[in-house]
């Protein structure tokens, strides 16, 4: 596998072109950088995924995880790929100078981070670590910063959360892992208030590894009151920082092993270069000081837990997003690079039953164009809007007030459609890469099966898909009286507005008004009647439609971008944008009508069928 020279460009495009990221160095915290500094980070990020994460991802893919019942054994090139990206410095790229940071704008590390997923997704895994670390700087102590997030971004240690439990799953309330002070003076010790965890954590992503010396894990668990029960619900549930082996107040290792165990290995579908595991938290495997219970250390308040680790999952579901976007990205680069090579059939109207005349590319076929036009359409928008969630997030961080705390709304509303819409229709785009190949698509002579494989697991990934429509059409859009959604449909309406200047995009304008029309009137028809089962038993098209209008503004901003620097389209890769943004508008956009028809409907054809009946 190699990593194809057409991402870059599209890159570059939506980066500069389209976003203005070059303007952010105007801003005093990133004013020491410029387009070329930017361009250099993107140089170096290419060159390590060339070199380092592309040639192993079939590596990884079939040379699984081992456990030989201490520790877990990896491929070379996983340590090698690893490394490489620990010394780029952009574990901590984002992160002010005086954390060994570069204070690079979010969207630039956002963009570079494209070539690793591209690359090898299996390998590249270090979003937990960075996303950890990041945790940790909003909620923990100074010390916690210093000695935990500090080493996670030098590339010493490594961070993953530990959340779902065996009979939990993502019903975070039901979690049933205990925390309790470790003795009377448990209040003094440096690294917080030190307590004893008792417990098993699922689904654990690089939950244990040798690739560097320490894991720092961000673990979910319950305090027990005075009568030794836990508070019910999500509101009993705090942070822990509980270390795979255990430190001083300086960060060194004392020598001592946590009591964290690998209990084993989950063998998936997909991400096969990524250990995933289940492990036990104070079984007693390793002891420690004479008592039982792994050691942890509070994270912010008590009873609030997961308010600080939705500042890591709503990271890392953004992430997923991106995840899903490139393996989609890079499906559509084979798919058309098999395309452009493999002779099969003769064009239709020009003498196609005669088998004298030369055989046909693949890629000259109508049908094989929309396959491959469709993976554009959907890969290439879900870029866009990974890379515009990327950009708000330096305006939460750099912008006015204002411009901050319009940021922060439409984050809220975005996420679950920047984690959910690329989960869904890029994998859609590697099943199309798949299809281009014909039987060679499903074998393993070629890598689009792989990407699928890879894919299929992000719907699932950081919330499922169910889980993410809830939360847009039960909370996101409803928050504030409603603020996010009406500023999001400010911020469409004036790209609406743009675009009915040009003669080329009046239609899809008045399109796109409609559509979000459609969107505000089935919002209220869902809770007419503020019954939530109602409301909520079609979140999913829900989601599935707001999506595709989302996708449909990004495109449309895409192309008022275009026109501005190319109105005549002379340049291929522009008249190509163009045509992904025909595409949407006139075979995507028009299947929101069936999915809004039940959510405005209230349809309860699914919720209400009986057990019984299936």
């Amino acid at each position: 596998m190699r990593l194809n020279m057409r991402l870059r460009s599209t890159i570059d495009f939506l980066l500069y072109d389209w976003l203005q990221a070059e303007s952010l160095s105007q801003r005093p915290r990133f004013a020491d950088h410029s387009r070329d500094t930017f361009d250099a980070v993107m140089d170096t990020c290419e060159r390590i995924a060339r070199e380092k994460y592309a040639p192993f991802n079939r590596t990884v893919d079939t040379q699984e995880p081992q456990f030989d019942g201490e520790k877990v054994i990896l491929p070379q090139c996983t340590y090698e790929a690893r490394e490489a990206y620990a010394e780029s410095g952009m574990l901590s790229a984002a992160q002010d100078y005086e954390m060994g940071g570069m204070q690079l704008p979010y969207t630039v590390e956002a963009a570079a981070n494209c070539f690793f997923a591209a690359a090898s997704i299996s390998i590249g895994s270090n979003m937990l670590t960075s996303g950890n670390a990041n945790a940790i700087m909003a909620h923990g102590s100074e010390l916690q910063k210093k000695v935990f997030a500090a080493n996670e971004f030098n590339g010493r240690w490594a961070g993953t959360m530990a959340l779902s439990e065996p009979q939990a799953g993502s019903s975070l309330s039901d979690i049933a892992t205990r925390a309790e002070p470790d003795g009377a003076d448990f209040e003094s010790e440096a690294l917080g208030p030190r307590y004893r965890l008792k417990g098993n954590k699922m689904w654990i992503s690089s939950g244990d590894h040798e690739l560097t010396e320490n894991i720092v894990h961000l673990v979910l668990a319950k305090i027990p009151g005075a009568d030794g029960k836990t508070v019910p619900g999500v509101k009993g549930i705090s942070l822990f920082i509980v270390p795979k082996k255990l430190v001083d107040a300086e960060g060194r290792l004392t020598g001592e092993r946590n009591d964290v165990a690998l209990a084993g290995l989950n063998h998936k579908l997909g991400w096969r270069g990524t250990t995933n595991t289940l492990l036990n938290f104070g079984e007693g495997k390793y002891p420690v000081r004479g008592a039982s219970g792994a050691i942890g250390y509070l994270v912010g308040k008590p009873g609030e837990g997961l308010k600080c680790m939705f500042h890591m999952m709503n990271e890392a579901r953004i992430s997923i997003g991106t995840a899903a976007t490139m393996l989609g990205m890079a499906g559509y680069h084979a798919s058309l690079e098999y395309a452009q090579s493999r002779p099969q059939g003769r064009p239709i109207g020009s003498g196609g039953k005669d088998a004298s005349k030369p055989q046909s590319r693949i890629i000259e076929h109508a049908d094989v164009k929309r396959m491959l036009l469709t993976q554009k359409a959907y890969c290439e928008g879900a870029l866009a809007l990974n890379l515009f969630c990327a950009r708000l997030v330096d305006e939460q961080h750099t912008g006015s007030e204002q411009e901050a705390a319009d940021a922060r709304l439409l984050l809220e509303v975005l996420t679950p459609v920047a984690k959910s819409w690329p989960s869904e229709f890029c994998l859609e785009a590697n099943s199309l890469a798949i299809q281009i190949h014909g039987g060679y698509g499903y074998t393993r002579d070629f890598p689009v099966e792989q990407y699928w494989r890879d894919n299929r697991l992000n719907m699932i990934h950081e919330g499922t898909h169910g889980i993410q429509a809830m939360d847009l059409l039960g909370r996101k859009v409803v928050m504030e009286g409603g603020k996010g959604l009406q500023l999001l449909a400010a911020r469409i309406n004036a790209t609406i507005q743009k675009a009915l200047q040009h003669e080329k995009l009046t239609c899809h304008a008045n399109q796109l008004a409609r559509a979000l029309a459609e969107v505000g009137a089935t919002t209220k028809a869902a809770w007419a009647t503020g019954n939530p089962q109602e409301a909520l038993a079609n979140a999913v098209p829900y989601m599935q439609a707001f999506g595709h209008v989302v996708l449909a503004w990004i495109w449309l901003d895409v192309a008022l971008a275009v026109l501005r620097i190319d109105g005549d389209l002379a340049i291929a890769a522009h008249r190509g944008s163009m045509a992904a943004q025909r595409y949407f508008f006139h075979y995507e956009l028009p299947r929101i009508g069936a999915w809004l028809q039940v959510v405005k409907a209230r349809d309860m054809t699914c919720a209400n069928l009986e057990e019984e009946a299936f």
